[in-house]
């Protein structure tokens, strides 16, 4: 099956050919834990789950964050295939800016087992809406540098107090949710 493989550390895209069994997405990352994200249309992305903890680069597909290597892969269904990117056409959609926002709280996360596309649901009024950690960076991201300071200070409050990152994330969804209202 042909892939593409996107090397975070030297920023280049191979092709490649690879034999799809059940434990190639986990050899490919010599880890259990792998994140499936389906930022391209008709594709699916594996990431390492623990690229965060062992603090790999980050970049973006699109605007979507990504932490570590990854394999690409077509999607037919539910079933791998095939890529169908170029290497010229994913190597446009990413981007390596990542600015220093990004990367302190990554740097500050780096320390739990936070895992960014783990989904949580929050309630806003009568309608429950499904969110998650990455979906939290990229709105503080965009706020304003005073906002992007008390999140960065509070998630150092409860870093060091031994807090849950995850319920630290999950209560600045609810303050940008109650913000957007």
């Amino acid at each position: 099956m042909k892939a593409l493989i996107l090397n975070a550390t030297t920023k280049e895209i191979e092709e490649k050919e690879i034999v799809m069994q059940a434990n190639s997405v986990y050899t490919f990352f010599n880890s259990i834990l792998i994140d499936e994200l389906t930022t391209l249309k008709d594709h699916i992305l594996y990431t390492d789950a623990n690229a965060i903890s062992e603090k790999k680069e980050p970049y973006f597909i699109g605007e979507q964050l990504l932490v570590g290597d990854a394999l690409i892969l077509g999607r037919q269904g539910f079933e791998d295939a095939d890529v169908m990117i170029s290497k010229e056409d994913l190597a446009s959609l990413v981007n390596y800016d990542v600015n220093e926002f990004y990367k302190t709280v990554l740097d500050l996360l780096s320390a739990t087992d936070l895992n960014l596309y783990r989904t949580f649901a929050l309630k806003k009024g009568e309608e429950e809406i499904t969110l998650n950690s990455e979906w939290v960076l990229y709105t503080f991201n965009i706020a304003d540098s005073k906002t992007q300071e008390y999140f960065i200070e509070e998630l150092k409050k409860v870093l060091h107090s031994k807090g849950d990152a995850t319920e630290y994330m999950q209560k600045m969804a609810g303050l940008a949710l109650n913000a957007m209202a």
